[in-house]
This record gives C-alpha cells, structure tokens and sequence, in this order.
C-alpha cells in the first residue's frame, strides 16, 4: 500500500516554506563553524533540507507541515524576561550545543533557551483543527501561540503535542514561541551519556528541540491519536485497539480497519472506537532478522452517519519474542525458535548533530553497516531515538534492545567544582532510595517510552537500568515494564548490580579473556557488553589532544582484528558449549574520547572489513 507522504495542502506548504527560507536573508545568518567534525552526511545539511521526512511511521496521516528549518533563538539567564529582540538563527532539529544548529553553545543550568519563528496555516485546513507536534524537546519547554501559553511539558525523550486552534488568529502570520531549561547532569532528570563538562565516558549535552518539530490537520472534533497493535503468532492474530483524541459517547464511532499485504489487500474489519478488533492473519508471513516483513494498515474513522471523519495509515510485523528450553539452559527465541542476539552497542551519538542524527539518510546509513558486517541486533543505549529508526530496524530487519535513558545525580560537596558523578549502585551494594518526584517523572518517562514504541516489531526487549547508574526498586520496576508489555523480554539491569528479576542475566566484561555469565534456571544469560577495542585513527578523532582510548588500544588493522577474533572466538564458544543466548559488542561507532568503534566518529571510516565480519558471525547463527 503507497504510503501518503506529501499529498495536497502539505505538498503546497513544503513549497511554501522552502520558498520562503531562500528568499529569506536569514539563511546567510547559519553557518556551522568551520573547525567542526562533520560526516558526509552532516555536509549536505541546509536550513532548506534538514529533517524535512515524515516523523510519525506508525501513525500516518496526509495533511502535515514541517516547521524545521532557521528559527529565531536567544540564550540567556532564567532570570531574564522573554527577549524582545533575538540574538540570531538555530537550525532547527539540532541542539544548540550541536554545530549544525549554527550556534554551538554550552547551555548551563541557569540558562533558558528562547526559541521563535511564524508560520501560516494553509487555505484548506480552513475548520479543521490543528494540532502542533514535537518529537523531543530536552528537557522542559514551555510553548506559546500568538503570545497566549499554550502548554509545557518536562522529559527530553518523548513527544508531545498540543492543540493551537483555539490560538491562532485571522492574521495570515502565526507565531511559535518556546522556552527550553536543561539542568543536564545537575538535575535528576533521565539524561543518558550527556555530562557538563564532557569527559571519558560522559559526552557534550544536548539541550533544547533535537527533534522535528510540526503540524498535522484533524477533523475540528474527533481523531484517531493513537493505535494499540499486538500480534499473536501463535493464534494468527493481530489486536488492534484505536483511541480517539477522547473517549467517545457509546457506539458513535466507528474504525474500519483494512489490512494490506503489499498491494494486495486482505480484508477490513469494523470496531467500535476506544474498542479492541481481533483479526485473523492467515498463513502469516513472519517478521525476522532474515525476513523483515511487514504489512500494512488503513484505519478509517467514521461517525455514525458514515462519514469520513479521519484516515491514518500503519504497518506491523507478525513476530515473536519469548523464552525457551534450548540445550538444558533458557535462552532466547524468535517466533518459536532458538536464535542468538549479536550486535553492537549503539549510543546515537555524532559529531555535527550530537543526539540528532544529521539526516534521516544518515541514520539509516549506521543500521544499513551493521547489518552488512553480519549484527542482527542492536542494543540503543541509554538514549531513545526519532521514530524513523525504528522505521528503519523494523524495515531492514533488526532486533532491537531498548535502553531506558537514565540519569539521577548528586552533587560534590559544597565549595568545589560542580563537575557532577552520578549517583549509582555498587556491584553488591543495596538499590538507592530515591525521592518521589524524581521517581515518579522517571517513571513518567519509562512509559512513555514504551507506549511510544510499542507497536514497533524490531524492539525486542527492554532495559530499565544499566550498571547501577540510578538504579532503585530494581525488581519493582522490572515486574511493571513485563505486565505492562507482557510480550517483550524484559532484562531489569544491564550488567553490575544484578538482581532475582527480569527475564535476564546480563554481565559486562571488558578483559582480554571474556568472562562467562552464570546460567540460570529461570533467565537467559547474555553479555550485555564486551569488547570495547580502541583504534585511534590520525584525522579522524575529535579531538586529537584528549584521551582517546579503548579497554584495549591498538595501532593498526592487523592488530584490531586478531584482537577482536581472539574475543569474539570466546563468545562463538560460549555460544556452543556455555549456554551463551546473546553477546553485545561495544561499539558501534567512535564516540567522541572513546575510539573502540567499529566505525570512527566522523563515518569516514570503517575499522573491519564488512565481509569478513559477516561470514565470522554467521557461526552464531547456526542451529
């Protein structure tokens, strides 16, 4: 089924505003500057072209504008009223820390980032509503619409949306404007990698919109916000719940729902809204790493006098994750049957973007390597992505463990310097105890992240904790997030302080010799992370005069992969004899002061020939 990416009113407004930006003497007001670290494709970013896909996969409906591209921006003290006049252009997705935003400036705790730009609506949204989207903003943003507040909302990782039809006004020109504070890592929020200062294991932060920002046109009352897929492979079965913008008077609307093989469609069924509909699947085609395929959805809203009232498009893939029985240990299944997880630890980090990815071309690029060299999993750490890359593992056919980002600090003692340390459970120590409000936006953020997600085919398994950092009523948290999505795999903390819950036992070791997880009864043991080889190369770090290191740093090629055979033949032995489920290879890509990629930071490079590591892998996958 075509997909309906740009069709009428939202082809006219992308012109519109492309016109508008080359027409604009603020375009010359952007530059990146010239000493930054940029990847190929970093170097083909304009303010015309940035992030200018679709963001929402999973719930696509055809009129749309994208507002990314130069707004207005001001840096200045949270204790300084909105600024009359700004100081200048940001390329919008990028954070103002990042060197494709054009500004490239260290946001600070007592700093508030202003943002503004105008817009107009198009002719033919004329009485319907509109809806204004961001994908991510870090960390709390306050929004205004033509000088009314709108809304606020706290979290860096989530969307978030708000109706400005009752905002707008008869003027052709409408205006946005947003305030953005980040504590980064002297607050408690769930931040990840993001550190101030940037140091070894700690990277640059990453304030304000990092994601795309937009609008969506509904019908002036009712919509279908969003859609509950599950599929049962075992029944050939696929649930589907759709939800409407509010809950709605009994049996005064209905969804059809029209499955779609290819071109070729399957059936539609009917349901009452706010409602679950079971359809049967048959002769499923089942999702996999080999065979990633999906099939498609139309989801049509109708009153009760049968008019159209919304029209949204999705995908799902018919698949299973679970554990099993496999050679006297559990281990981990795919649709039934045994099949180890191999792949890289991915941090999402990049030079010019930071957590932004430059383009959307360029973050498919990174799953697109890791598949050729032989992955067929990538665990996403401690960071959460734009949609699209799920879109991406979904479509190439990637398993995907999620990280929950995490963050919680305390500060050094009074009178020294405020780098901080995060606050963190040691291997044996007890779980911290924490304060109700950070747990409970902790919490907030934790499902949202689920909810957010939950119909991509390619998450596998989600990861709450990693190595203590944070960490509080482990197995509480653990037993939520399984009845919560009962159909994914649950690993409670990656590595360190290990605790009796989760489907999981997951150890890190960065020695040499790769140490061997304990089996369990109950859970699949996996090495969470391992590896982690340096390789610094001449011209492509970050910098050049820092630390650039790995567990173990070598000099050359040769020596890079006689040292990754030497481990990696440790954990195919695992694999055979040990009762070995899945192995995660530190990292993906260099990360600023870290070089143990497998590619550099700056993408230039690619470590390992692509060849070789596929057909060395494929020994994991054999049965």
């Amino acid at each position: 089924m075509k997909k309906p990416f740009l069709r009428g009113s939202a082809l006219l407004s992308s012109i519109i505003l492309i016109i508008s930006l080359f027409s604009s003497p603020a375009t010359a007001q952007w530059k990146v500057p010239s000493d930054a670290m940029l990847t190929p494709f970093g170097k083909k970013v304009t303010p015309e072209n940035a992030w200018q896909e679709y963001p929402r996969p999973q719930l696509e409906r055809g009129d749309w504008m994208n507002l990314n591209g130069l707004w207005d921006y001001s840096l200045i003290k949270i204790t300084e009223k909105q600024p009359s006049k700004y100081q200048g252009k940001i390329l919008v997705p990028f954070a103002v820390e990042s060197a494709l935003s054009g500004v490239r400036k260290s946001v600070k705790d007592d700093d508030r980032i202003w943002y503004r730009r105008t817009f107009s609506v198009p002719s033919d949204w004329k009485g319907k509503s509109v809806i204004l989207n961001f994908e991510a903003v870090d960390w709390s943003a306050t929004v205004w619409v033509n000088g009314a507040l709108v809304g606020a909302h706290k979290g860096a990782y989530d969307r978030f949306s708000f109706d400005i039809t009752p905002y707008l006004t008869s003027s052709r020109n409408q205006e946005i404007v947003v305030s953005v504070t980040d504590p980064t890592s002297l607050g408690t929020q769930a931040r990840g990698k993001q550190q101030m200062p940037q140091e070894g294991i700690w990277y640059t932060p990453v304030s304000g919109i990092w994601q795309t920002v937009w609008l969506e046109a509904v019908s002036p009352t009712t919509w279908i916000k969003e859609v509950k897929l599950t599929p049962d492979i075992d029944q050939k079965t696929l649930s589907v719940i759709p939800l409407l913008n509010y809950p709605p008077a009994k049996d005064l609307y209905t969804v059809e729902v029209e499955v779609f093989d290819g071109n070729t469609s399957l059936g539609t069924s009917e349901v009452a809204a706010d409602n679950e509909l079971v359809i049967d699947i048959n002769n499923p085609k089942l999702w996999s790493p080999d065979s990633p395929f999906l099939y498609d959805l139309k989801l049509t809203l109708k009153d009760k006098d049968n008019n159209t009232l919304d029209e949204v498009t999705s995908y799902f893939g018919m698949r299973k994750i679970s554990l099993g029985d496999h050679q006297g240990v559990k281990y981990l299944f795919l649709n039934n049957k045994p099949l180890f997880h191999y792949g890289p630890l991915d941090q999402g980090w990049w030079p010019d973007g930071l957590h932004t990815p430059p383009s959307d071309e360029g973050m498919r690029w990174d799953i697109v390597k890791t598949k050729d060299m032989g992955f067929n999993a990538i665990r996403k750490h401690i960071k959460v992505e734009p949609d699209r890359w799920y879109y991406h593992c979904d479509k190439l056919g990637m398993l995907v463990w999620q990280d929950m980002p995490s963050g919680m600090v305390v500060l050094p003692p009074e009178g020294e310097e405020r780098p901080t340390r995060v606050q963190h459970v040691g291997r044996t120590g007890p779980d911290l105890f924490r304060r109700t409000e950070e747990t409970a936006q902790f919490e907030y953020e934790l499902r949202r992240m689920i909810d957010l997600r939950y119909n991509a085919p390619s998450i596998v398994m989600w990861v709450p904790f990693n190595e203590g950092w944070g960490q509080y009523e482990t197995c509480r948290i653990s037993d939520w997030v399984k009845a919560y999505d009962p159909g994914r795999l649950v690993n409670a903390v990656s590595g360190w302080a290990l605790r009796p819950c989760g489907d999981i036992y997951d150890i890190h070791t960065y020695q040499v010799e790769v140490h061997i997880p304990p089996t369990s009864l109950s859970q699949a043991s996996v090495i969470g992370e391992y590896g982690g080889i340096g390789y610094p190369i001449k011209g492509h770090q970050w910098n050049p005069e820092m630390r650039n290191w790995g567990y173990q740093t070598y000099h050359s090629e040769e020596e890079l992969m006689k040292s990754y055979q030497y481990k990696f033949d440790q954990i195919a032995e695992m694999k055979k004899s040990k009762g070995l489920s899945a192995a995660i290879y530190t990292q993906t890509t260099d990360v600023e002061g870290e070089v143990n990629g497998l590619i550099t930071y700056d993408r230039e490079v690619i470590k390992f020939p692509e060849e070789k590591l596929k057909e060395m892998h494929s020994v994991l996958y054999e049965e």
